[in-house]
């Protein structure tokens, strides 16, 4: 090679060079340095939102700066760069669970797996939803209901300023801790309370009473250990959130069943399959195939089997089936003397409903033994049979069968008053 040849070759290197220099570090470069220099207790990049964010959210900029995602990386990677002065903050970014996914693809694979992904579906699927303030069951406010559903994922339209990410329910803005998140405490706000008081079971039963006078000893599981084994983010029961599977092979509890199915208004009178069977399809918050059910069921028994016999933890599952069955039997009796009533003209159907009684009319229901109805559904039986599954013989017996057959009791009276009554 000539010498002239040789200078123009190392020219052109150095231009290279110089130019990659300008360039900056490649993204994938620049997440292995942030990653690397995390990794040494080095600070990531500083944000150009920090200056101006401090003066306006200072406890936003405090909280994301304790965290760890503050030594990987900066705000522009959740909420893009496009907003860049007071005056143009609607180009902010809103995340959303893709955003997350960018980094824990694994994580977010796992959580739309779950029914945790579909709760915002889930509530919308109600009907009582359509005739309640925005403010409780709507995107904005996030006051009542959408206050905890919005950890299920949304449409476009759905998603306003507040409660479009869904992770950050749990790893709450802006620190974003694992430790937080895997603290049962972190489930409370809306694991507890009338219709699923998980967290009131579950700490007064003897695991609660053990996590609290043994912290950090893990000799007692938590709300994760159990439904999130191994971090694994798809949480999904055996029974759902509303206890119902399909089909069932008992004879007597498929026809206990079937009524409760009508009264949900997803069997029609004939016990064919309505418009809401697609929606509890979608939202998943039933079992349609044994296969799933035995699949869930099975999974939840290995957990069990960690501290205890596997004998012991099917017999422990096994009581809690049994007392479904049960509760079915009753609420199933209560849901046909009310329907006895619509039948012989004692209570009109509301103009505003399709089906009638309906259970997914909630504490919107038009007469006293409705409204006992939607309690025994709601709350009783719920309680009953969460409460076995939790270990808690209080909530087990005395808020919820005890409860479950006293209101039984009181719609037969009021049945039995109304017929009276129209003589």
């Amino acid at each position: 090679m000539t010498g002239r040849r040789i200078r123009l070759s190392l020219l052109f290197v150095v231009a290279l060079a110089t130019l990659a220099l300008l360039a900056g570090p490649s993204p994938a470069e620049a997440a292995r340095a942030g990653k690397a220099g995390a990794g040494k207790g080095k600070a990531g990049p500083k944000s150009a939102c920090i200056d101006c964010h401090r003066k306006v959210t200072p406890g936003v900029v405090r909280q994301f700066l304790a965290g760890r995602m503050a030594k990987e990386m900066d705000c522009a990677g959740c909420h893009g760069s496009g907003h860049t002065s007071g005056g143009d903050a609607a180009k902010a970014k809103l995340p959303t669970p893709d955003t997350c996914a960018g980094c824990h693809e694994d994580r977010v694979g796992q959580y739309r797996k779950g029914k945790h992904a579909l709760a915002w579906a889930a509530m919308n699927a109600l009907p009582l939803t359509t005739h309640q303030p925005l403010a409780l069951v709507g995107g904005e406010g996030l006051k009542g209901c959408s206050g905890c559903h919005k950890i299920g994922e949304k449409p476009p339209a759905a998603i306003t300023r507040y409660g479009g990410g869904a992770c950050d329910a749990c790893h709450t803005r802006h620190t974003f801790s694992v430790k937080e998140a895997r603290d049962p405490r972190a489930c409370r706000t809306c694991h507890m309370g009338f219709d699923h008081p998980q967290w009131e079971m579950w700490q007064t039963s003897k695991h609660g009473t053990i996590w609290e006078i043994e912290p950090g000893s893990g000799r007692a599981p938590a709300c994760q250990k159990c439904h999130m084994p191994g971090g694994d983010h798809g949480v999904m029961t055996a029974w759902g959130f509303l206890a119902l599977r399909l089909p069932e092979e008992d004879n007597d509890w498929r026809r206990d069943r079937i009524t409760i199915l009508q009264a949900l208004g997803v069997l029609d009178r004939k016990g064919n399959p309505t418009e809401r069977l697609e929606a509890v399809k979608t939202a998943r918050i039933a079992r349609l195939t044994r296969e799933e059910f035995d699949a869930l069921r099975k999974k939840m028994s290995a957990v069990c089997a960690e501290c205890h016999s596997a004998r012991y933890a099917a017999d422990a599952l096994a009581a809690g089936d049994r007392l479904i069955r049960e509760s079915d039997r009753i609420l199933a009796d209560s849901i046909r003397t009310v329907k006895a009533l619509y039948d012989d003209g004692i209570l009109v159907k509301p103009a505003d409903w399709k089906y009638a009684p309906d259970l997914l009319q909630f504490y919107e229901a038009k007469s006293t033994a409705e409204q006992e109805l939607y309690l025994m559904f709601m709350e009783y039986r719920t309680r009953t049979f969460e409460g076995a599954f939790h270990a808690n013989p209080d909530y087990t017996h005395w808020y919820g069968w005890a409860k479950l057959k006293e209101a039984s009791e009181r719609i037969r009276e009021d049945a039995a008053r109304l017929r009276r009554e129209t003589r």
